[in-house]
């Protein structure tokens, strides 16, 4: 069995037809699916939590339109629109019920508005340092205040595990990252990162649901984690110790596990 450190490919790699573009997805494994949604810097790769999934489930990590090697379509600019997308999108894989939802940052609060929406379509949802509620006094770091070494600082807590930045000469990995940051700032900017009405809302969660925040999170405060914890009947907050907001490069192994315990529960 493959090291969860190794470098890794999925078994799919490749475009997908939408009404409104084409999406890069990325699929690997059998057994139940789970429909994993990126967050900040991570479109594009298949990384070590999703191979760890893909050993026990059916994983599909599509890049979210505008982010990593999908289609900028100009029809969607509200996170809104991006609900829709995805139901689409699970719409045109045949997968209408019974789906494992995971969000990871943006992604989680992708996941929170998808699992209020059609809350019957999923089995299970895990918000990880879910972004999207707003909490006046408690806001989310504004990183395109940042430089790309204090974004790094910012998502990581272990400088030993924090990556090099982007190089300035590589072209290629500047375009992407000015690319990603656009299509952040596209889906939300205002209000900042956060939908006001999205938490009255949570009652509609009717799937089992864990949040998960980072220890260390110098993103999205830990009280952000706590309410959608406290807004969504049942669910289990659970904090992963050592830390900081990038928890799927920085703890891979216990992030993983984290997931995967949950949705095999």
């Amino acid at each position: 069995m493959a090291s969860i450190h190794e470098t890794l490919a999925p078994h799919h790699d490749g475009p997908l037809r939408t009404r409104n573009g084409e999406v890069h997805l990325l699929r690997g494994g059998t057994g139940e699916p789970v429909l994993y949604l990126h967050g900040i810097g991570e479109a594009g790769g298949w990384n070590a939590v999703h191979e760890a999934l893909s050993r026990r489930f059916d994983l599909i990590a599509p890049d979210h339109p505008g982010f990593g090697y999908s289609d900028v379509m100009d029809d969607l600019d509200s996170v809104d629109d991006l609900v829709y997308h995805y139901l689409d999108l699970l719409d045109r894989l045949g997968l209408r019920d019974r789906v494992h939802l995971v969000g990871f940052s943006f992604g989680g609060w992708l996941a929170a508005e998808l699992a209020v929406h059609s809350p019957d379509r999923f089995a299970s949802v895990v918000l990880a340092a879910p972004l999207g509620l707003w909490l006046p006094g408690c806001l989310v770091t504004d990183i395109f205040l940042m430089t790309p070494k204090q974004r790094l600082q910012a998502l990581y807590h272990d400088p030993v595990r924090m990556p090099p930045p982007a190089d300035p000469a590589d072209a290629d990995a500047q375009f992407q990252s000015y690319k990603d940051l656009a299509a952040l700032a596209r889906f939300g900017w205002t209000p900042f990162m956060a939908d006001p009405k999205l938490e009255r809302r949570l009652y509609r969660v009717t799937a089992r649901t864990r949040v998960i925040a980072a220890e260390h999170d110098a993103i999205v405060p830990r009280a952000h984690c706590e309410r959608y914890a406290g807004a969504i009947a049942g669910a289990q907050l659970l904090v992963l110790h050592g830390s900081g907001h990038a928890m799927d490069s920085e703890a891979p192994d216990a992030f993983a596990a984290a997931i995967t315990g949950f949705l095999s529960s």
